[in-house]
């Protein structure tokens, strides 16, 4: 396995695992920006494991391929409704910018998954 995908899958990992947290502890800034999209307190859990799963799945996915594909591309879609959210209420890019980010990382995991 290439050291570029355990590196980016790690760090996409790594990240996934801090949004989520950052949800599940309800970190007033994260909520915050939750509500601004209109998700409801409800949602919030949900969302974060989404995003446990995904970085389970990407660690998983080291030793059985289909699963980091998956994963990979699952959280590639999740950051990218993430950032058209933030865009479609108007959010500036330093409030985007987050959700943009992991989608490009995403999007470099899927690449490289496909690659090996």
């Amino acid at each position: 396995m290439p050291i570029a995908l355990i590196v980016v899958a790690g760090l996409l990992g790594l990240a996934a695992l801090g949004s989520a947290a950052g949800k599940l502890r309800r970190v007033p800034s994260v909520i915050e920006s939750m509500h601004s999209l209109g998700i409801k307190d409800s949602q919030i859990p949900l969302l974060a494991v989404l995003e446990l799963l995904g970085a389970a799945g990407l660690l998983v996915g080291i030793w059985f391929k289909p699963l980091g594909v998956l994963s990979a591309i699952c959280l590639a879609l999740y950051f990218i409704i993430a950032a058209i959210s933030h865009a479609r209420v108007g959010h500036s890019v330093k409030e985007m910018a987050p959700a943009i980010m992991l989608a490009l990382v995403s999007i470099i995991t899927v690449a490289l998954e496909f690659a090996r």
